[in-house]
């Protein structure tokens, strides 16, 4: 069957898709790898494999379906990670969580009952844990503006007055801005990057309990709940019937395949994907799969050139980094607490969830989202007996 050339419209999506859902949050998943351990190389490995996986899985699936079927990399995972403690055996027992949290994907898309489970978790405890993830993130940039207010507040100010323009454009305003920066901070040093295009680097992966326990399985359950299942709720809402388990095992492959080169999870997208399934996108319907495949080409391309941004991302002050990840995690973690306290019978299994998360505690070689998922499940489990 003769593949037939994408509308124009749907290259102009799907490149607007792509700069968006690469540059609002490349600096999340740069943080998440760096606090994981990742050596320089590992950590411009792992962004280039997140990108080059997520745009091969969305070109397949949506030439395979015909439906924009649009993925990303695990946002909120990357956010977990960056708060989360390095595993005992470096950057290589990170690796090993990675594998375990795309196995358990891949599950959850054969086996039901896992699957299941999974959706199972209420919504309001899943999107409190993830605000207690983003909250330390999220306070970054006003003490970073304290301690280097010449850097900093510009980033900020950016992304703020982009904002009110266009939400969409909000972040990748803000990393023009902190480039800027970079440049005029550095004089006459040079910030150019030793390379251009990445080279993978393969990170055998070391498997333990705890890093299966601490890291691999709040990985999980963030990316289900707040990537995967959301992603399958908003093509359904633009008329398109996507098989989840299918999709869940594709996503959930990807990210077995791209994990030993330091990608953290490879999921399907929420935001880009009602860019893709909605009528700007295409006015024939059967056409917006073309959007989720170009973007999928364009992410590619972003990441055969990761080590580039990286390279120059290692130039920046870790504060401007932060800043950068705190402001493009704000508008998450405002929906995810308006989530988290939507329903008044939840809300204190809610508020103790994002307490104990947002506070950082390890118990028993538990991190502070598994404690706090814990926690706030026995307090709902309670709630709704005594009700």
């Amino acid at each position: 069957m003769a593949l037939s050339l994408p509308p124009i419209q749907t290259i102009s999506t799907g490149l607007v898709v792509a700069v968006v859902g690469f540059f609002s949050s490349f600096p999340i998943v740069l943080q998440g790898l760096d606090a994981m351990g990742a050596s320089s190389s590992q950590a411009a490995s792992g962004l280039s494999m997140a990108a080059v996986a997520m745009g091969l899985t969305a070109i397949i699936l949506s030439l395979w379906y015909k439906e924009p079927i649009s993925v990303a990399w695990s946002t909120p995972g990357a956010a977990l990670l960056a708060v989360s403690a390095t595993p005992a055996a470096g950057f290589s027992g990170a690796v090993g969580a990675f594998l375990c949290a795309g196995a358990l994907t891949f599950l959850a898309g054969l086996w039901r009952p896992l699957g299941r489970l999974a959706a199972a978790i209420p919504t309001t405890l899943a999107q409190a844990m993830l605000g207690g993830v983003l909250l330390p993130l999220c306070i970054v940039p006003f003490k970073a503006a304290v301690e280097m207010p010449w850097q900093v507040l510009p980033v900020i100010v950016t992304w703020f007055v982009a904002g009110r323009i266009n939400r969409l454009i909000a972040v990748p305003s803000a990393v023009i801005a902190a480039a800027i920066v970079v440049v005029l901070s550095a004089g006459n040093n040079s910030v150019s990057p030793e390379q251009l295009a990445a080279v993978p680097v393969w990170t055998m992966p070391t498997f333990s309990v705890a890093s299966a326990i601490g890291i691999g399985l709040p990985l999980f359950i963030v990316t289900m709940a707040t990537q995967n299942i959301p992603g399958i709720a908003v093509m359904r809402s633009f008329g398109y019937a996507p098989n989840p388990g299918k999709l869940f095992s594709a996503v959930g492959g990807a990210s077995i395949l791209s994990g030993p080169f330091g990608a953290p999870a490879t999921c399907l997208a929420a935001i880009t994907a009602a860019m893709c399934s909605n009528e700007d996108s295409h006015p024939n319907p059967t056409q917006r799969y073309w959007s989720a495949f170009m973007a999928g080409v364009f992410y590619c391309l972003f990441g055969v050139f990761a080590v580039a941004i990286t390279g120059f991302a290692a130039h920046a002050d870790p504060l401007l980094m932060g800043t950068l990840t705190g402001v493009a995690l704000i508008g998450v973690m405002a929906n995810s607490i308006f989530a988290a306290l939507e329903v008044p019978a939840e809300r204190e299994a809610a508020i103790l969830t994002f307490a104990i998360t947002a506070s950082g505690i390890t118990v028993f070689g538990l991190g502070a989202a598994v404690v706090g998922l814990l926690a706030g499940g026995a307090a709902y489990l309670v709630t709704n007996r005594v009700r």
